[in-house]
């Protein structure tokens, strides 16, 4: 059964804490309720995005440095 985050706010999605870093979350991977899987910023301002749920990382639906709107799927865990 599977999960979808999803974006709570407009901005731009990043999945790096910066741009040398390794993404938050690798695909694939394991992530528990409340971790950060990304960022989304806003005017300067920068807003995590927890998992709201448990779960495998199966499909991203963005990429690093996209505009996202509300309510757009970010990624889809199997849970």
């Amino acid at each position: 059964m599977g999960h979808t985050i999803t974006a709570k706010t407009p901005g731009v999605f990043y999945r790096k804490p910066s741009p040398d870093a390794e993404p938050y979350v690798a695909d694939g991977a394991t992530v528990a309720e409340g971790d950060v899987i990304g960022l989304i910023e806003v005017m300067k301002t920068y807003r995590e995005v927890k998992a709201d749920a448990a779960g495998t990382v199966a499909t991203w639906h963005v990429d690093d440095e996209d505009e996202v709107s509300i309510g757009q799927e970010l990624v889809e865990l199997d849970t």
